[in-house]
This record gives C-alpha cells, structure tokens and sequence, in this order.
C-alpha cells in the first residue's frame, strides 16, 4: 500500500506541491524541511511518470465485444504529441520558456512568418491551381571575404593530394557568381608563395578545369587580375613577375589562355613588374620547343609521374639505343623524362641488359653510352655509383637467371673503369666470388684467381 508519515502525498498534497516546485528552496530551512521538500519534488515526478505509463499510453480501448470506444480512460481523449499545452492540463497561461507567446501574443519580436505550404487536406485546396512543386537548392553567392575562406583550403588541400576531380567537384558546390575567375588567381597567389612543385599543381589544375567549371574568358581574367596586382606581389614574393610570366606562358602553351593573349597588352603596360612578367612568357613561347619545353616549365614534371612508367621509358631508350647506337637521340630522350634523381635507375637497367645480353656488343656499345652522359653530366658520379651498387647487391639473384653474371659484371667493370666511367672504388668494390665454389654450383667450377 502507500507509505505513511510525512511521505505519504495524496489527495489534497497533490495541489499545494505545485506551488512548491516554483519556489525557491528557501535558505532559512532546516535541513528537515529540505529534506521535505525534495522528497515532495521526487513524489510528484514519480506520479507524473505513473501518469504517462503505458497503462493510459493507448487513449482508445476496446470494449468487449470488440469495438473501439472513444477516449479510453483519459478524460480529454487522444493526447497530441505536437500540443504545447501542459500535459497535466494545469497551464497557468503563462509565456512559454522562450519567453515568446504567452495567451494572446504575438511571438518572440522580430519572428517573420513563412509563407504556408499548401496543405492537401485543407477543404480550399486545389490541386489543379498548384501546378508542379519544384525544389532547387539554391547556394548563396560568395562575397570576396568568403570566397578566399572558402577556397584557400580546397587549393591548399589539392597542393597535398593533387586530385584535379576532387576540385571540380567541390567548385560545382560552390556558388562563385561573378567572382568566379577568381578561383583561377586565388589558386595562382597561393602557389606563387609554395614551392614549384604547387605551381606545376596549379598548371594542371587550371588546364583541367578549362572548359569544365572555368572557362578561357575566366582565366584571362584571372591573369589579368594578377598582373595588375603584381606590385603587392612582389613584397612578398620578389620572383613573382618572372613566375607569372611561367605561368603564362605554360597557359598560353596549353591553351588556357588564348593564343592572343599577350598581343592584347603590346605598348600598352605601364608597370614594369608587369611588363617582365608579359616578357618572360613571350621569350619561353617563342624559344624552340626542343629547347625549352613548357610542360616542364616548373622543373618538377617528371617527379611526378609514376616510377613504373618512368622505369618502362628508360628500359625502351636503352633498347632503341642497342638497335641504332644513336648516343644523342638516347640523350635527349633521358633529359625529357626530367628526373636527374632518378638516373641511377638507367645505369642500373643498362648494366642488368648487359648481364643479360649474348656476345660483346652491349657491353661495348653500353660503356659507350655510360661515358657519354658521364662526361656531359647528364649522369653524376652519385647517380652512378648507386645504379652499380643496386647491381652488385643483387648479383645473387641475377646469378640465378644468368649463370656466369659474375664474369660479364667485372669484364663491364674493368672496361669503364679503364675508359674513366666509374671510381677506382667503384672497381674495388665489386663483389667478387670469394670462397672456392664446388663444381656442383652450377658455373662449370670456374674459379676467381
């Protein structure tokens, strides 16, 4: 049954504790009457809990027989979940807790009220006169601040993961209105202030968006815009005329910028840091393309290509060279790959095809080639030496496909050693067949002297 004493609230209790609840808890109580009070608080949560209990939770029952009966055992009927009226029914007509709209007001101030959506169930609707709903999502243009916000991080983000794609697909989210240009020199600024592979990035990137979210017009605004702005440039970045003009001209040599583009500014720019940039970018376009290739205009273009492509290019200029013996034809085609970090790999093929090779020829023919580019730099001595180390620790495996690997190593050794190819310490190095080997290793029992 219910608890008695001081707990037991019931009956007549129920209306004065609502009171209760809004008072303050007064600081001259004894802690008996604290205790009281809280006691009486958790009293009425738990009836309220008891209340809405699923008990009363369905408001229609069913009689006996089955049917529905309206109302259940709530006197009021169906509760409306949305209602904002206290459940209890004891709203003292007082202004909700925002503090707007009490009986009879008008709202919270400043509240505007939406225009009504056509509701079907309404008796006046008119599904005729409504026509077709359409919902465009509409994205508010940028203004300048925003627009920096908003881009510098998909530039800056781009400069890490270099996806072209993923940059077009954000710019299409975005809402650039007539500032729209202004991707391409944000993009450019940016890059002005990193590193030349960033400016490579940013050559791409505005080559890959051409056509798709930016068109020719825009970019020769862009540029346009950078080269009046160059005189701010320069305080930060005192090579920006001379980048510009790299710029330009890589975007002119791609088609980004109309071929016309620089005729438009003859005899007509004032501004010196203007007029070097705009220099700069005739000289690069009117140099011949052997010369200077504009794909590469950043000194970064082969670093970013995959190794296995690079590897495969060089393994087929060593192979046309076997064919033609054409040391120049080879040699440009090593500079065009532009990896100088990378030529080790070359020295490394070159002498695996020797290895690998019938007869005397490749070895001749490839020392040749080695000398070449030794002596005109296009190899350093770094670069070489670690090609013939990556050999020379590998020679055990090679020696598994190529028996007598070992002899054709120090013959090819030997000989550009003698033709001043590689260090005395390269030739030292090279690992020779120490230990006595049994005939049964495989290499008919020949043994280093």
């Amino acid at each position: 049954g219910m608890p008695t004493g001081v707990f037991a609230l019931d009956g007549d209790m129920a209306g004065y504790d609502d009171d209760l609840n809004d008072c303050e808890v007064n600081g001259n109580w004894t802690p008996q009457e604290k205790a009281l009070h809280e006691a009486r608080l958790k009293a009425k949560a738990k009836r309220r809990l008891r209340k809405s209990s699923s008990r009363n939770s369905t408001s229609d029952s069913l009689s006996e027989s089955g049917e529905l009966l309206p109302g259940g055992d709530s006197p009021k009927g169906k509760v409306n979940a949305n209602d904002r009226k206290s459940r209890t029914g004891k709203g003292r007509g007082l202004p909700k807790k925002g503090g707007a709209g009490g009986k009879g007001v008008w709202g919270a101030a400043g509240m505007v009220y939406e225009v009504e959506e056509p509701d079907a169930k309404d008796p006046n609707y008119d599904e005729v006169a409504q026509g077709d709903t359409v919902y465009a999502t509409v994205v508010p243009e940028l203004d300048e601040k925003l627009l920096e916000k908003t881009v510098n991080p998909i530039v800056k983000e781009y400069f890490e993961h270099g996806d072209t794609k993923e940059v077009q697909a954000l710019l299409k989210g975005l809402n650039l209105g007539a500032h729209k240009f202004e991707f391409s020199s944000l993009a450019l600024c940016l890059s002005l202030e990193g590193k030349a592979s960033h400016r490579e990035l940013t050559s791409r990137l505005l080559s890959d968006l051409l056509g798709k979210e930016l068109s020719q017009a825009d970019m020769a605004r862009a540029f346009d815009k950078m080269l009046k702005e160059l005189p701010e440039l320069i305080l930060d970045t005192p090579e920006a005329p001379k980048m510009l003009g790299q710029f330009l001209a890589r975007a002119i040599a791609d088609h980004v910028l109309p071929m016309a583009f620089l005729d438009c500014y003859k005899g007509k720019v004032d501004c010196v840091h203007a007029r070097a940039a705009l220099d700069r970018a005739a000289v690069l376009l009117s140099m011949k393309r052997e010369i200077v290739r504009l794909d590469n205009v950043w000194g970064v273009g082969g670093g970013l290509r995959p190794v296995k492509h690079l590897v495969k290019e060089m393994i087929l200029l060593l192979k046309e060279y076997l064919v033609s013996g054409e040391v120049s034809e080879a040699e440009r085609c090593l500079k065009d790959l532009e990896v100088p970090h990378f030529h080790h790999e070359l020295v490394y093929e070159a002498i695996v095809m020797v290895l690998e090779s019938k007869g005397d020829t490749a070895i001749h023919m490839m020392m040749k080639l080695l000398q070449s580019f030794w002596k005109s730099g296009l190899i350093t001595v770094d670069q070489m030496n670690r090609g013939f180390q990556r050999v020379y620790d590998e020679l055990p495996e090679i020696c598994l496909d190529v028996p007598h690997a070992h002899s054709i190593m120090e013959t090819f050794v030997d000989l550009c050693y003698q033709e001043s190819v590689i260090t005395k310490h390269l030739r030292d190095t090279c690992p020779s067949r120490g230990r006595k080997r049994f005939v049964s290793e495989g290499d008919g029992g020949l043994v280093k002297n």
